[in-house]
């Protein structure tokens, strides 16, 4: 079969359910993954041709995606901060915006020797992996209350040769941390459950609510939790920071602040949104 013929029928079956730069992506990245080929082998060989377990694969991911199943579930991996994270339905795929998080706490771990960081909620372990990336000699944990999110964070510390800790824990019910840390970071849920109408199928569907979705009444529920704990196990001058809802920005430093945190910053993500929270104590 010919892979342009291949091409033209992903465009045409996902043509009503995604623009047509999206599906080229998509279409792309399997060349990539299932044929080991440069993304634009059509320009160099129009006629390139694939047998027909190649033709099932790409089937099978035709399949998929009209059923709004996430590019990076098809392909089993994510790209984030350069580095390659395995996700599947237990885990969050890693967002754009995220990296940004990483990018601002990069410029404070440059400021100061970071010796511990706890990254609560971990899921893939995209953010504690990356910082331990970024600071090497600073000892990193990773905590989540789902054993299945821990064993893919596990993974993929393993795919990026890079030792972290793993703590089984669910932040609402514990009273006390392991220890002091000089850096806590969390993107903890925080998509309010009427938010859910204006969600794309792919994300509402297959991606785990456990990690989407908080209640309507008390949005800032991990925040709270997570900012009370950080209170007695951050050390003096250690930094707490957040990933938020967009919509609770001023509402998050107002917590902060009445928890006396000092240097409470509101940072914007790269789409002009209010996306990060620090805080010193």
């Amino acid at each position: 079969m010919k892979l342009s013929t291949v091409k033209q029928s992903f465009l045409e079956a996902l043509d009503s359910d995604y623009d047509g730069e999206e599906v080229l992506s998509f279409f792309y990245q399997l060349i990539e993954e299932f044929l080991g080929e440069q993304r634009f082998v059509l320009h160099l060989k129009p006629d390139f041709e694939i047998d027909d377990n190649e033709a099932l694969k790409f089937e099978k991911a035709l399949e998929d995606l009209k059923s709004h199943i996430p590019i990076q579930y098809i392909l089993g991996y994510s790209e984030f901060m350069s580095l390659r994270f395995k996700v599947n339905s237990s885990v969050l795929i890693p967002r754009p915006e995220t990296e940004d998080l990483i990018c601002y706490l990069d410029s404070y771990l440059k400021k100061r020797e970071v010796y511990r960081i706890l990254d609560i909620g971990t899921g893939s372990g995209c953010i504690g992996i990356s910082l331990k990336h970024k600071a090497p000699r600073a000892q990193v944990s990773l905590m989540d209350v789902s054993k299945e999110a821990l064993k893919t964070a596990e993974e993929n510390a393993k795919i990026n040769d890079l030792e972290v800790e793993l703590l089984q824990e669910d932040v609402l019910n514990i009273t006390t941390l392991k220890n002091s840390y000089d850096l806590i970071v969390s993107n903890p849920p925080y998509i309010r459950n009427l938010e859910k109408e204006a969600m794309r199928p792919n994300v509402l569907n297959h991606e785990p609510h456990l990690a989407l979705f908080v209640s309507n009444e008390d949005p800032l529920l991990f925040y709270r939790k997570i900012a009370m704990l950080a209170k007695d196990h951050l050390n003096l001058g250690g930094m707490l920071c957040f990933e938020i809802n967009e919509a609770f920005g001023e509402e998050t430093v107002a917590l902060l602040d009445e928890l006396e945190y000092k240097q409470i910053e509101l940072i914007n993500d790269r789409f002009g949104k209010n996306r990060i929270v620090s805080a010193i104590r």
